[in-house]
């Protein structure tokens, strides 16, 4: 529908703070992206799905561990749990547990992330030092 309306009119419109529902929706497929830059440097291989759909509300993400240990990992607003134990895989079947953090659930997955983590804090806080700050 069409509403003409002359230049120098201004509309208005108004609004019912019952019927307008205001949210705050992160688009997962860009925090998926920035989670894989997070922790890039302390896994083997790390990267968002290219096979498996993503959408504003969920993303893939395939991590592959120092240890060689292959997962597809879901990320929701109600955080990451794997969903395969292969690149691209999805187990409608699996059932783990959310993790509120990337850190949190690589800390559980990978021995490996854990050393290559804690390597990574040591060597900044001795950067700082060594900086004087």
């Amino acid at each position: 529908m069409e509403v003409d309306c002359p230049p120098e009119e201004s509309v208005s419109y108004t609004f019912d703070e019952d019927s307008v529902e205001l949210c705050d929706v992160k688009d997962m497929r860009l925090e998926a992206e920035a989670v894989v830059n997070d922790v890039l440097f302390a896994v083997a291989d790390m990267h968002v799905s290219q096979n498996l759909s993503n959408a504003p509300d969920m993303a893939y993400i395939n991590v592959e561990t120092r240890e060689g240990n292959r997962y597809c990992l879901e990320l929701t607003e109600a955080g990451l749990r794997v969903v395969g134990y292969a690149f691209n895989q999805v187990d409608e079947n699996l059932s783990t547990p959310y993790h509120e953090t990337v850190y949190s659930l690589l800390d559980q997955l990978s021995s490996g992330y854990r050393e290559a983590f804690g390597n990574a804090l040591l060597q900044r806080l001795e950067e700082l030092k060594q900086s004087g700050r």
